[in-house]
């Protein structure tokens, strides 16, 4: 058994005050009225008919606060210290009624259909549409992901997420064909003219390396003539081989629809469709694909790339000002902004949420029903009735004041009927 320090407030002296005063007043009231009842039975012998009124009222007020003081005090503990039958409800009873709290919470607070038509009433999307697009409420909602972000992504080490990644990524990028996509990707890239950018980089060096290199070219030439050629033949037919090289060089690079262009576009057209609808060259791609990702290089450049992508990651979320912070803060504010003008929108995220609260309810409604029967298993009866009564027990003193008022305006009644019947 447990007792309740930490699970029901701390009673606070002026609660204690509070109930002592009401208590005394209910009291004094019933002792007021036993007065009076005394006093006017002795004064009713011979005595003005007011004075009958006035004992029936004090005998009436005595039996209703008595029996209200039996009613409230019977919540809480045994009248007088004699153990009544159905009397120390809340010490006696207090398994019972966390059973019943609980089911009373679960029925009543925890069914879908309240769920969804609390979440429907109160308009989760605009309010929270709303909120979001303030800026400072945006930001904030940013930082808490960041530092969330940051939390998690700080705990894992890099060998697991190496780890994570080699066993999850690698063998699904081996088990999926990379040709059609490739080919998909080469022929937009070609259609989009996006390669004239790399085609033109690639001829800029290949003219800046011809005109820098005219001895190894011509040297690499003359080399390949026969023993018997003189040597300045192969010269001569090496620096003419190497000005024509330069001159086809110089023609690509300065027009743009130079036929060597276009017989590069034509091949990486028919590679591309070769990588999308030829077997052999699907087949080529995936075994250099297998054998890319089976090279330790490979691998290790991989697990390199993975840190360097995760300290990149810390070091944006870290910096408040950085582009990922500010650009995250703006797309919160836009999703709230939207949120509060776009009605389809807005249905949508209502009806996720509804989704949401409806299936943790349905899931989790009895375990957390569970949750207040079992802390109220734990709890002391009597700590527990001591506690309830400093919480609510001021309010039920007036229920003896009530009951003490009620029952002597019942007995002047009372006492009124019988002298007009008699």
């Amino acid at each position: 058994m447990t007792t309740l320090d930490g699970v029901l407030p701390s009673a606070e002296p002026e609660q204690r005050r509070d109930l002592r005063r009401m208590k005394s007043f209910a009291t004094a009231l019933l002792v007021a009225a036993a007065v009076v009842y005394v006093l006017a039975s002795r004064a009713e012998d011979g005595g003005p008919a007011w004075v009958g009124y006035l004992r029936a009222a004090a005998e009436a007020a005595m039996v209703g606060a008595l029996a209200d003081w039996f009613a409230v005090t019977a919540l809480f503990r045994h009248p007088l210290g004699l153990p009544v039958p159905h009397t120390a409800i809340i010490p006696n009873r207090k398994d019972r009624l966390g059973a019943g709290l609980g089911d009373f919470v679960g029925t009543n607070f925890l069914s879908e259909q309240v769920v969804r038509d609390r979440l429907r009433n109160i308009g989760i999307a605009g309010r929270l549409g709303t909120w979001l697009a303030d800026p400072d409420h945006a930001r904030r909602v940013t930082d808490e992901a960041a530092t969330l972000l940051r939390g998690a992504i700080g705990v894992l080490r890099d060998e697991d997420v190496r780890g994570v990644l080699e066993q999850a990524a690698l063998p699904r990028l081996l088990d999926t064909q990379v040709g059609p996509p490739l080919g998909r990707l080469l022929t937009r890239v070609v259609e989009d003219r996006a390669h004239d950018g790399v085609f033109q980089l690639v001829v800029d060096q290949v003219n800046r390396w011809l005109a820098e290199n005219e001895d190894v070219v011509v040297d690499a030439v003359a080399r390949q003539a026969p023993v018997w050629s003189p040597r300045f033949v192969d010269e001569a037919v090496a620096t003419r081989v190497y000005r024509e090289v330069v001159r086809v060089a110089g023609e690509v690079q300065r027009d743009p629809e130079h036929p060597l262009r276009r017989s590069v576009d034509h091949f990486l057209v028919q590679t591309g469709r070769d990588l999308q609808e030829d077997p052999e060259t699907i087949d080529r791609a995936d075994r250099l694909k297998a054998g890319l990702l089976a090279h330790p290089a490979v691998r290790a450049a991989f697990g390199d790339l993975v840190t360097t992508a995760r300290e990149m990651l810390l070091e944006a979320i870290a910096d408040p000002d950085s582009d990922l912070r500010r650009r995250a803060t703006a797309g919160v504010a836009a999703f709230g902004q939207r949120l509060t003008t776009d009605d389809r929108l807005g249905s949508k995220v209502e009806g996720w949420v509804e989704d949401a609260a409806a299936h943790v309810v349905g899931t989790y409604r009895d375990e957390i029903t569970a949750t207040i029967t079992d802390t109220v298993d734990r709890w002391d009866g009597a700590e527990t009735a001591r506690k309830v009564e400093l919480a609510v027990g001021r309010d039920l003193q007036f229920i003896r004041i009530n009951g003490t008022v009620v029952g002597g305006l019942a007995g002047i009644g009372i006492h009124a009927v019988t002298q007009l019947l008699l």
